[in-house]
């Protein structure tokens, strides 16, 4: 199998890359994964970035539940921070992506809490989980340590750092899904290294062996003419005609790429990392079993399962750990952009909408973006439609309409 191929290519000289990366989980194909070189390959970039921007573009919305309607509320603190300015070096947009970046590649989110003298929180600074420890004590509570760019160690009590989990086997750290699927995401490197490796070779299977008719001298001439030879076939001499003398024949190890499964094994590693972060394939640039007619369920399914919880567990972080327990805050992630759609099904939605009278005629043109007109801030109410209970009275009233009309036509008759 052209896995096995990749164990050389890994240079553990004193002066190679070997000795100086960052130590990552073994795998069966041999190679190490780690978040970042699992980001090397194209699928896992792909989905982290889908998943990170896909999240990012939900507007916060902060609100006071009032009897039955819901009071946005813009100039709170917590507003200001989850959806203008989070920290004095992030936009609210970069923040949200890299924080759920780091919650997608990771498991884990952290943010270090910085507060004013009123209690009030002004900025929350994303930490690089690979740089954070947590240091479970002997009553079960816990702390974070927090390794710095200088070397320097610092510790922060729970208060202190906002954390937000993946799923998680305990109450201390989520699941890293990089470690859990470290061998499906190893054979993606390694067909993606062997991919390298063939087409750096001219896309011919690397190796051979020479046929010699007669008997090297000692293993010292043997290992000089294979140097020779080597170097005769390598660098700028790649692709020039070898001349062998003394009935010397080379011969091609007959490794093929379709012998090797090399396209199915790529294939395979995209729907494997496709379905560990539960992103449509579509979504990805892997079109091979999308249709017009399920691309479009595909993307509600994507919203609904995918999308929804994960803005479900930062709802749920925020309320707990941000706000005060006593508060009658709470914050909702907006899916209308999302949702939108092709602009025929925008039109039947707003049209459905402002008939039945669940949306005014202001609504649709806000949520295009089009300013408001005057006078279309009320929603329109059917006529033919009514409760049961005021169709008795509602029939008494056409009756009462009717009836004189009714008589002054029988007057002239």
């Amino acid at each position: 199998m052209f896995l096995s191929m990749f164990n050389a290519s890994v240079d553990k000289s004193p002066f190679g890359d070997f000795w100086f990366t960052p130590v990552g989980q073994n795998t069966m194909s041999g190679q190490r994964v780690t978040p970042d070189s699992a980001m090397q390959v194209t699928a896992v970039f792909a989905c982290v970035a889908v998943l990170s921007e896909s999240f990012a573009i939900l507007p916060p919305v902060l609100y006071r539940q009032n009897g039955r309607k819901k009071e946005k509320v813009t100039d709170h603190w917590l507003y200001k921070l989850i959806a203008k300015r989070p920290n004095r070096y992030q936009n609210a947009f970069e923040w949200r992506e890299m924080c759920q970046g780091h919650l997608v590649l990771r498991g884990n989110c952290y943010n270090r809490i910085i507060a004013n003298s009123r209690g009030e929180i002004t900025e929350l600074l994303p930490i690089n989980p690979d740089s954070v420890t947590i240091t479970v004590k002997s009553d079960g509570d816990y702390s974070y340590l927090i390794k710095n760019r200088d070397g320097s160690q610092t510790t922060f009590s729970r208060e202190e750092i906002w954390h937000i989990k993946g799923l998680a086997p305990d109450i201390y750290q989520g699941y890293s899904p990089i470690a859990i699927a470290r061998d499906s995401i190893g054979v993606a490197l390694s067909a993606q290294a062997y991919g390298a490796k063939f087409f750096s070779n001219d896309a011919k299977p690397n190796g051979g062996w020479i046929e010699f008719p007669g008997q090297f001298k000692d293993t010292e001439a043997k290992k000089i003419f294979r140097e020779s030879w080597q170097s005769m076939q390598g660098g700028g001499n790649r692709g020039k005609t070898a001349v062998l003398d003394m009935g010397m024949q080379y011969h091609d190890i007959g490794v093929s790429n379709v012998d090797a499964q090399f396209l199915e094994t790529r294939k395979f590693s995209i729907e494997e990392i496709a379905r560990l972060f539960r992103v449509p394939p579509h979504r990805i640039g892997h079109l091979e079993r999308s249709t017009n007619n399920n691309i479009e369920h595909q993307g509600l399914e994507f919203v609904t399962y995918t999308m929804t919880p994960w803005a479900e567990r930062w709802e749920a972080a925020i309320e707990a750990d941000l706000l005060p327990d006593d508060s009658d805050l709470e914050i909702e992630f907006d899916f209308n952009r999302l949702l939108r759609g092709d602009s025929k099904a925008r039109a039947a939605y707003y049209h459905f909408g402002v008939l039945d009278g669940w949306l005014t005629r202001n609504e649709p043109r806000i949520a295009e973006g089009l300013d408001p007109i005057d006078g279309l801030d009320e929603p329109l109410r059917p006529l033919n439609m009514v409760p049961e209970d005021e169709a008795d009275e509602l029939d008494d009233a056409n009756e009462a309409i009717e009836e004189p009309g009714e008589q002054k036509q029988e007057k002239q008759e």
